[in-house]
């Protein structure tokens, strides 16, 4: 099966909506009809609900929801319909993003998954009411995947203790030559330092409002060692700028995003943020580090950083490595317990206690940054 969530942020003008279409041209159908006159999403969701609405044998479909998406597990393929949504940080409210955005998360996961994200297809309204291509007026679209086995997921072989050194090399030759081959933008350091200030500042606002119930001197002592970090040691991000380190990447590189298949699948790429995909390779490899320890196999983020450094023959700082663990966890802190201000959380106790087990994990890589921004630099 395919775990299909996605979390992160949107920006863009119409020129990057241009950008996001090359390559995967766009097909034009009659879409003049006004939305309020298209189905509902629930109708949509229903529809897509039943095992009648595909065109191959299926003998039943479930389904997944997560913020912005449907996902519907039926026979081995896996639908995905983007929610109309529009929030601060993206707009799929309406049909023409919506299509540019599966295309974008066509175009761009095939870069880790070709074989696994096979097309986008229309939803579509006639007269004789739903149905997934064919004639009518298309009221939505569809990321179609192959279905994957979830026995091969990261998340699943940790839990069950089966992980071995063999796959994991063949993660970290995965992840070599996507790093050594993916785009590389230029940046201002100037700018990217102020974002990491403004980042830092909104986590540590975020997780202190008291609705929240937080240990607020515990965010405060992360957040204080995150700016020391940046006060003393941002040579070594403005030298990882200049030196064109930065690179577009998979923006969400979790264990549930990684397949140990043969030939390693990694999906669900951040395909509509691409200022969030703008990383250093070894940010993405301490996220991945840090959800691994935090389901207890803190071996597993080691090998990989130590096999990434070896491919792309490039080992920054430990102090650079934990300022990236310890500003991902608290990130993440903040996106779990932002759960809890919805209107009608799912499952609050789960994302309370997954907050505390990501501010724990914060502060013991602060205290060992601040251990290590103790000792002089050597030049």
């Amino acid at each position: 099966m395919c775990n299909c969530g996605l979390i992160g942020t949107f920006g863009r003008d119409n020129a990057f909506l241009d950008n996001l279409s090359k390559g995967e041209p766009i097909v034009h159908y009659d879409v003049s009809v006004m939305e309020d006159r298209r189905p509902t999403l629930a109708a949509k969701v229903e529809f897509l609900s039943r095992p009648s609405a595909y065109s191959e044998p299926v003998g039943e479909v479930s389904r997944r929801e997560t913020h912005m998406s449907w996902v519907f597990l039926a026979g081995d393929k896996v639908f995905k319909l983007k929610k109309p949504v529009r929030r601060a940080y993206l707009d799929f409210s309406a049909l023409a993003r919506r299509e540019v955005m599966c295309r974008a998360e066509l175009r761009l996961n095939r870069r880790l998954a070709p074989d696994v994200y096979l097309d986008v297809v229309p939803l579509v309204q006639s007269a004789q009411g739903l149905s997934i291509g064919g004639p009518g007026e298309v009221v939505d679209w569809l990321v179609v995947m192959r279905r994957l086995e979830e026995h091969w997921a990261l998340d699943r072989a940790i839990e069950e203790d089966r992980v071995k050194a063999s796959q994991l090399d063949r993660l970290v030759t995965t992840l070599g030559k996507f790093y050594r081959h993916a785009a590389r933008p230029y940046l201002s350091p100037v700018a990217q330092l102020n974002e990491w200030h403004h980042n830092i500042f909104r986590d540590c606002r975020f997780l202190l409002d008291r609705r929240l119930d937080l240990p607020a001197g515990l965010v405060r002592t992360i957040e204080r060692v995150e700016r020391c970090f940046l006060d003393k040691r941002a040579g070594i991000l403005i030298e990882r700028i200049r030196d064109r380190r930065i690179v577009d990447g998979h923006g969400d590189l979790r264990p549930e995003h990684i397949w140990l298949t043969d030939g390693i699948k990694i999906i669900d790429c951040l395909e509509f943020n691409p200022h969030f995909r703008m990383v250093d390779p070894f940010d993405e490899i301490a996220y991945l580090s840090l959800e691994c320890g935090r389901l207890g196999a803190t071996w597993i983020g080691d090998y990989v950083r130590r096999g990434v450094a070896r491919a792309l023959h490039d080992d920054p700082k430990p102090e650079l490595f934990l300022f990236y663990r310890c500003h991902r966890a608290a990130l993440r802190a903040r996106l779990a317990i932002a759960h809890l201000l919805e209107p009608n959380p799912r499952t609050p106790e789960k994302w309370r206690q997954r907050t505390h087990d990501y501010l724990r994990i914060a502060a013991r890589d602060a205290l060992r940054l601040q251990r290590l921004l103790k000792t002089p630099t050597v030049r």
